[in-house]
């Protein structure tokens, strides 16, 4: 297959994306849409809704490391060992990562017990605008290779050790985490395609629920 590169991005979705990359493509769909629902709310976080906003930060500051992780740990490597060219693409990837780290770790600073709230705002837009920029070049060095240099039975192996590393806390977050805005019909069919029936059964029920009780906080700030 393939594919033209220009078309390769979550920035409107994963609709125009190969089937086999959408649960992956969703995960960078999902920090786009948390960290312009950060943006939203930051100016309207207080002292009494900042323990919750910074509950639910640490969420995704915990999903995003851990994505990151296993890229290095995982999936590049791996890709590496497949695709000798990605080497020299992989060293702008990984000092991608550390900006991006060191900008989460503002944002929590300023929820944290005895942080500076007023300083939340810009912490807030400079870790949307790095995360931003990083997705945008991480798509486009990975995802075509994604499609065009692995087969899809490959890939989905690799994928398969990803998420596999994954400890049980982030698990039970993934699934609704991942779905959270999505249109059903696109939820129902990359969750057939990548997700084991008993935790889609229980990521729509149970995690759901305690998701959206997570997220109420921010999702009313940014309302």
């Amino acid at each position: 297959m393939n594919t033209n590169e220009q078309g390769l991005s979550t920035k409107n979705g994963v609709e125009g994306l190969p089937e086999h990359i959408r649960a992956f493509a969703l995960m960078h769909v999902a920090m786009r849409r948390d960290s312009a629902r950060l943006v939203a709310a930051a100016p309207k976080v207080t002292g009494s809704t900042a323990p919750a906003v910074g509950a639910w930060f640490r969420q995704l500051f915990d999903i995003i490391d851990w994505h990151h992780r296993t890229e290095d740990d995982v999936l590049f490597p791996d890709i590496r060992r497949r695709v000798p060219s990605f080497a020299a693409k992989e060293q702008a990837l990984a000092h991608d990562h550390t900006a991006l780290d060191q900008a989460m770790a503002a944002v929590a600073a300023t929820l944290a017990p005895g942080g500076d709230l007023a300083k939340l705002p810009v912490a807030a837009e400079k870790f949307r605008t790095i995360l931003l920029e990083h997705l945008d070049l991480e798509e486009t060095v990975v995802f075509p290779v994604f499609v065009n240099d692995l087969s899809v039975r490959t890939y989905l192996e690799v994928e398969r050790r990803v998420v596999g590393t994954a400890p049980m806390s982030l698990r039970t977050i993934l699934y609704p985490w991942m779905f959270d805005g999505i249109d059903r019909r696109t939820a129902a069919r990359v969750a057939q395609a990548t997700i084991p029936l008993p935790v889609r059964l229980i990521g729509d029920t149970v995690l759901k629920m305690r998701y959206q009780r997570a997220i109420a906080t921010v999702v009313s700030l940014a309302s």
